[in-house]
């Protein structure tokens, strides 16, 4: 693949980020007039990214959320995710979704896939019970590769009031985490929403984030067509097509539910 498109996309003033997303975030909580920001921190980079922005400037205004099911989530998951709350001092809890979830496995058709997603509509729920407790706003921390993709659970992880980071790519964010000071483990840490056991995102979606990213930034940012981005990035035109599909197939998933 071509390099060049990813520098491009990584080659950005990421303090200047930094100070943006910060001041998008002081002006949702003045704007809602909400009294801090509550989210869910998986030990990820993208909600490790958010847990320093918010205890930079909002550490006494900020909740975490640590929701981990101890029958698929990674020990060593919960464990990044505890040391960063530690590390920051922020506020935080911890919630085993574990049994709130077998009471609804218990009572529905089972599927793997829509299990996996129950898991994120759960922790949407909690999140939103601790908004409306403390009057807080729930952030998201879907970053722009996985917003254009879709891949997210929709009133699940992509619930949120504001996204701060949403305007971001992948290999974006991999940079504003080093310069966050985010830890080099989480930063190299194969991504994966946990929604079942050994759940990895680059391969359920078949290509890596550098590829989609290239491909995205091409497709949205350059507004190219699918043959220009093959000979621009010189990625298989099938993984090409794969991405341009699921851009596709997941608008409903940006936009508001359609109305008469």
């Amino acid at each position: 693949m071509n390099k060049q498109v990813l520098d491009e996309i990584t080659n950005q003033d990421y303090a200047k980020i930094q100070s943006n997303v910060e001041s998008f975030l002081r002006e949702s909580i003045a704007k809602a007039g909400a009294s801090g920001l509550v989210f869910g921190l998986s030990g990820g980079i993208d909600s490790a990214v958010v847990a320093h922005i918010c205890a930079k400037s909002f550490k006494e205004k900020s909740l975490a959320l640590l929701m981990p099911d101890s029958r698929v989530s990674p020990k060593e998951e919960t464990e990044d995710a505890l040391q960063i709350v530690d590390k920051l001092g922020l506020d935080y809890k911890i919630i085993d979704i574990s049994l709130i979830h077998s009471q609804f496995a218990n009572i529905v058709e089972p599927e793997e896939k829509s299990l996996g997603n129950l898991r994120a509509r759960i922790r949407a729920t909690l999140l939103y019970y601790h908004a409306n407790l403390k009057n807080y706003l729930v952030i998201g921390s879907s970053d722009k590769s996985e917003q254009l993709i879709g891949y997210f659970t929709k009133f699940g992880d992509g619930s949120a009031d504001v996204l701060p980071i949403a305007s971001l790519y992948k290999t974006q964010i991999r940079l504003l985490a080093k310069h966050l000071g985010v830890k080099e483990s989480i930063i190299q840490k194969k991504s994966s929403p946990h929604l079942w056991k050994g759940h990895i995102a680059e391969d359920e979606i078949g290509a890596s984030y550098e590829e989609i990213d290239s491909i995205l930034y091409c497709m949205t940012d350059k507004n190219m067509s699918l043959d220009d981005i093959q000979r621009t990035t010189q990625i298989d035109s099938d993984k090409i097509e794969k991405i341009h599909q699921l851009y596709k197939k997941s608008e409903h998933k940006r936009i508001m539910p359609s109305r008469l």
